[in-house]
């Protein structure tokens, strides 16, 4: 077992997320938060030795993961919300901070540039 050079956030929607998502897509109806949360978006973040640090680098990146959460859900970028800081992202999304990753794998971690 190899430990990766990696934090975590786990990256799970809240109402505010379901809502829009509702509003957007007719097909959505029926999908419940808990639907939505059944498999969350992990994100390999930078090593970090206090919890504040990690924040502060997810408030540098969060357009970024709220990007891919709404292109994840609901691929029509004109009817994503235009107000996608650090703030809003708060409201929509909770996030699980893990510290520890450990690589069980025996093969080599691969990179997939996009």
């Amino acid at each position: 077992m190899r430990t990766i050079n990696r934090s975590a956030v786990v990256v799970f929607p809240k109402q505010p997320f379901l809502d829009w998502l509702h509003r957007v897509d007719l097909t959505s109806g029926e999908l419940t938060l808990a639907d939505l949360c059944r498999d969350p978006g992990i994100y390999l973040l930078p090593e970090y030795g206090l919890e504040t640090e990690l924040e502060a680098y997810l408030e540098d990146v969060c357009q970024e993961i709220f990007e891919e959460q709404l292109n994840v859900w609901f691929r029509a970028e004109e009817l994503w919300p235009e107000e996608r800081n650090f703030e809003v992202f708060r409201q929509w999304f909770e996030c699980q901070f893990h510290s520890m990753l450990f690589d069980l794998a025996d093969g080599p971690l691969i990179v997939e540039d996009p």
